[in-house]
């Protein structure tokens, strides 16, 4: 990626200081569980539906952690990775289309010790989150793939698979606008898909 530069800060160094705070998915796991069982949500903002939305993602992930299954053409794909990347993931405890998401890149990361996966809140790093906008949105998660011994950024992907986005880009083609009703239809999706779909985006990330 070319060298951008706003505010005194290029991407780089905004990638730097961001590794510097990241959290493990560990870390990532236990503070979005203390905040389920305390009514709260990441973020400046708290509210009675982010605390909800984060109590219910706590329970999606501790269900994807647990029966999360890959294939072995995708396992022999994850393990043929030689080189170290980093995998830095913005994102929030009441994100929706994280819940289903971060368990996956777990799992790959597990899988393969040359990736190291970090994670950060997006509304304490938004000057990096506006360098990787989503149709000009801090759309969340979004992963960032960076190359280990040039902290080179070689990709990204995020906030949904591509098959996730088709759903979305037909749902709004047909009603105009996100309806309420859709976020619940999206996770019925996600728990069918079972992973996969995001599984199949980032194994092409990792093979470029």
């Amino acid at each position: 990626m070319a060298e951008t530069q706003i505010d005194g800060k290029t991407t780089d160094v905004l990638i730097h200081e961001g590794l510097q705070k990241a959290m493990s998915y560990q870390e990532y796991r236990a503070l979005v569980s203390n905040l389920a069982e305390e009514g709260k949500a990441t973020g400046p903002v708290q509210s009675e539906a982010l605390s909800n939305y984060t109590q219910l993602n706590n329970r999606r992930m501790k269900r994807w952690d647990k029966t999360l299954k890959f294939g072995e053409e995708a396992i022999t794909k994850i393990n043929k990775l030689n080189s170290k990347i980093t995998w830095l993931v913005l994102t929030e405890s009441w994100c929706g289309d994280a819940s289903p998401a971060l368990p996956v890149m777990n799992k790959i990361a597990e899988l393969n010790p040359n990736i190291s996966l970090k994670i950060i809140l997006r509304d304490e790093h938004t000057d990096l989150i506006n360098r990787f906008l989503t149709n000009v949105g801090m759309s969340i998660p979004k992963l960032i793939n960076i190359k280990e011994s040039t902290q080179e950024v070689i990709g990204d992907w995020g906030p949904r698979s591509r098959a996730a986005t088709k759903i979305v880009e037909d749902h709004k083609l047909v009603n105009g606008k996100i309806l309420p009703e859709f976020k619940e239809e999206l996770q019925i999706w996600y728990n069918e898909d079972k992973g996969q779909s995001v599984l199949k985006d980032l194994l092409k990330l990792i093979e470029n």
